[in-house]
């Protein structure tokens, strides 16, 4: 009986094996050859699956794009469930993208090796402008969603808001990345900028907030 091969297993194999060698070794050594040694499978095999380099970035910058945004949705709903206020939800995500610790530091590289060959690259600017609105969007839909609970105030532009965010985060993620985890207190300065758009009912204890939800985006 002929072998069930799992294409999208092999695919996510080699583009996880891309990412490895992007985080540890950067772009210039992620070749071919090295890829398909640390993903423990043939150049011809790689070959097969992506017609060329372009093709395995494109794929492997929406693969990362993709699960981190699947990581903080996830967390997103489950601060929801629990019933904290969206300024914590909020936080609580975002946080997902600081190199805290040794995988989100991995996936912190691979953005920013793939971002910056973007720049050059029609292909993966449209992935990372993609990625990007994803982001924007549901920061800015979390905003809106805090005006309707009394959190922010009616008059704060929800997209404004979330660009600050999201540029305190970045900003953030570059220096834990340069300096070191330990080095100040990312997740808090984070806190702070969040709270100056959640100004309302913030972490207030026995706040009731069961039963509402983040609006899907």
């Amino acid at each position: 009986m002929p072998r069930v091969v799992d294409h999208d297993e092999r695919r996510n194999r080699i583009a996880w094996a891309f990412q490895r060698l992007l985080a540890t070794e950067g772009f210039a050594a992620a070749s071919f050859s090295k890829v398909a040694a640390e993903a423990g499978v043939s150049v011809g095999l790689i070959q097969h699956y992506f017609a060329g380099r372009d093709a395995l970035l494109r794929f492997a910058y929406d693969d990362a794009g993709s699960r981190l945004s699947e990581r903080v949705r996830l967390r997103g709903r489950g601060g929801e469930a629990a019933g904290h206020p969206l300024a914590r939800v909020l936080l609580d995500t975002l946080v997902e993208l600081l190199p805290l610790d040794e995988e989100r530091d991995l996936e912190y590289r691979v953005r920013q090796s793939l971002q910056a060959q973007a720049l050059h690259h029609t292909g993966l600017a449209e992935v990372a402008r993609r990625a990007g609105g994803d982001l924007l969007r549901h920061v800015a839909a979390v905003v809106e969603y805090g005006k309707e609970r009394g959190e922010v105030e009616s008059g704060v532009d929800g997209v404004l808001a979330a660009r600050t965010i999201l540029a305190t985060v970045q900003g953030l993620a570059d220096q834990v990345a340069l300096s070191g985890a330990g080095t100040f207190p990312a997740p808090e300065l984070l806190r702070r900028v969040i709270a100056t758009v959640f100004t309302g009912g913030i972490g207030l204890p026995g706040r009731d907030v069961a039963g509402d939800s983040v609006p899907e985006t």
